[in-house]
């Protein structure tokens, strides 16, 4: 498993780019600059919920932040990437919806739950196995297949010693962004909300150029790329995706690195006892064992503060949510990299239902989990998690003859990549589960601290906690 990825490229721009709008870039990589929130309309606020504008953009990032809050990108009038990805619910849905509405009507569902925007800036680029340092290349690698009756998820995470693991995590696919990997930069994620029919529903790039070309900021884009800049239309498209990422890299709340965990390694607060509690549990093998996946250290060289998660992918068999129109039909199913969006790994069975982890920042303040968005709550998700192989029932329906149709989201040959040897997933019928109520409670306490906007207001109003140490 490894932690960070050094040298792993989120954007890059058009080999046709100008200099002028080189030069308009001011480099800049925020981390922690305060407690920062943001309005509805992306302004940075502080706690005291003052709108203050926020300052130090690039003009490129600036003109970046305007295509992000504009609906008329959209074929709607009525979507921008802010609705789905809202400032502030650490951009993710404000709603409970499982998944959004969009298309011409604001009336078409997508089939996945909307990821946050947050905390992307050290996603590596997809690969299989651990990911080297990876150079700037113009054209991906070609998918790498894993051997017939490979099975990615056999040895437990936790079991550092095994000397089966190291072979394994050769064949766990990793990195990416969206749900399955399929996007390696920042700029063709952000192209995906733009032409998918179900959000923002432009049917070609040409279309979507077509709107830039008569938004409000489209001189913006003339004066920072060239006048002509729309008689060029790949180096538009291209100069117009990598604003958007600008904005994301340079405004910090995008990445604030603000919440009471992250005092907390400061040393600058203390954890209540039941965060305490909680994180010992979120961090114990035995127990909640979440740190296997949800990474809660530290980069190895102190750069960067805890990603909470491993970036790999795992099939967790959440159930079938039926509030999905597209689940209507019984032949249809999500099988995560295996498809329905992409491609490549269409035929690799042993990667079809995996899922990539997602952080668990500000987790406390979504509203549905799951890439399906089956659950509506963390105590749901920690109870299937600890239930989910001694009480399947409780999660899963019946078949016609009477038998429970467990990981019934997976066509049956699927059923096998599961995840079952890493705990809390390694307990059988009969066996109690992992956390009982109470320790639920505590992981859930300390999940909450992973909520960004902490203010330091009481260091050490609660007696008997400890401080701990960056390692």
């Amino acid at each position: 498993m490894k932690h960070f990825f050094e040298g792993a490229s989120i954007f890059k721009r058009a080999p046709s780019m100008r200099m002028s709008a080189l030069l308009s870039v001011a480099l800049v990589m925020p981390l922690a600059l305060g407690i920062l929130l943001t309005d509805g309309e992306g302004h940075a606020t502080r706690a005291t919920g003052v709108s203050t504008k926020p300052k130090g953009l690039s003009a490129v990032a600036e003109l970046g932040r305007k295509m992000f809050f504009d609906p008329s990108l959209s074929g709607s009038g009525q979507l921008a990437c802010a609705s789905c990805h809202s400032p502030a619910n650490a951009y993710a849905p404000p709603n409970d919806l499982a998944v959004q509405l969009g298309g011409p009507e604001m009336k078409s569902a997508g089939v996945r739950a909307t990821p946050s925007l947050r905390y992307l800036e050290h996603n590596p680029n997809f690969t299989i196995g651990p990911n080297p340092a990876i150079p700037d290349m113009e054209a991906p690698a070609a998918a790498v297949k894993p051997a017939a009756g490979v099975k990615v998820a056999a040895v437990a995470k936790a079991d550092k010693g095994n000397a089966l693991l190291a072979a394994a995590e050769a064949n766990v696919p990793q990195g990416g962004l969206d749900w399955d990997g399929r996007a390696d930069t920042m700029q063709s994620q952000a192209l995906g909300p733009l032409l998918d029919p179900n959000e923002m529903n432009n049917s070609n790039a040409d279309e979507a150029l077509d709107r830039l070309k008569h938004a409000a900021y489209a001189d913006d884009m003339k004066q920072l790329f060239g006048e002509h800049v729309f008689e060029q239309p790949d180096l538009a498209l291209n100069e117009a995706l990598f604003a958007l990422v600008r904005f994301q890299i340079e405004d910090p709340s995008f990445h604030p690195y603000d919440s009471k965990f992250d005092a907390f390694l400061a040393g600058k607060t203390q954890l209540s006892k039941a965060e305490m509690r909680g994180m010992k549990l979120f961090e114990d093998p035995l127990k909640g064992n979440c740190s296997s996946c949800h990474i809660d250290k530290p980069s190895r060289d102190g750069m960067f503060q805890p990603a909470f998660t491993d970036y790999q992918f795992e099939a967790l068999a959440g159930p079938r949510n039926r509030d999905i129109p597209a689940n209507s039909d019984p032949h249809y199913y999500d099988l995560g990299l295996c498809g329905p969006f992409r491609k490549d790994y269409a035929q690799a069975a042993s990667y079809c239902g995996l899922f990539k982890t997602p952080t668990l920042r500000n987790v406390a303040t979504r509203k549905v989990f799951f890439h399906n968005g089956f659950f509506h709550s963390l105590d749901a998700v920690m109870h299937f998690y600890v239930e989910r192989e001694i009480d399947a029932a409780k999660w899963y329906p019946k078949l016609a003859n009477g038998e429970i149709d467990a990981y019934d989201d997976l066509p049956p040959e699927y059923k096998g990549n599961v995840d079952v040897a890493d705990a809390p997933f390694d307990r059988v019928k009969g066996d109690k589960p992992a956390l009982n109520d109470k320790e639920i409670a505590d992981v859930i306490a300390f999940l909450q601290t992973l909520t960004d906007g902490y203010q330091i207001d009481r260091p050490h109003a609660e007696a008997g906690s400890k401080t701990r140490q960056l390692k």
